[in-house]
């Protein structure tokens, strides 16, 4: 059995709201010092990533600003190249990259 899109599209909006909370009022230098806050977060880019993957061609063909893509390839990232990613590179895909993403996310369960 299969699951809905929809599911999967809810998985990337909760992801995205967790990692907007754990970041909230953080600094650089206090996200990367923050193990914690800093191991969240990678997580939940990586089900951010799983759940794009499992996005249906057609969603993705629908909604092309989404950068499937990248969001999947960055979750092969940090899933098994972790040791080579870089504090800043995280960090601004926190900043710049998932509220974005959790806007468009929003727009897109609310069409379906």
């Amino acid at each position: 059995m299969s699951r809905n899109p929809r599911l999967y599209l809810e998985d990337i909006q909760q992801s995205c709201a967790k990692v907007l909370r754990f970041t909230s009022g953080l600094t650089f230098e206090q996200f990367k010092q923050d193990d914690l806050r800093y191991d969240a977060v990678l997580r939940n880019l990586e089900l951010i990533g799983e759940a794009a993957k499992n996005i249906p061609a057609e969603v993705r063909q629908r909604y092309p600003d989404v950068e499937w893509r990248k969001i999947s390839g960055f979750r092969d990232i940090v899933s098994h190249q972790y040791f080579s990613l870089s504090d800043s590179i995280v960090w601004d895909i926190v900043q710049n990259k998932v509220p974005p993403l959790n806007t468009q996310i929003g727009l897109i369960l609310k069409e379906l």
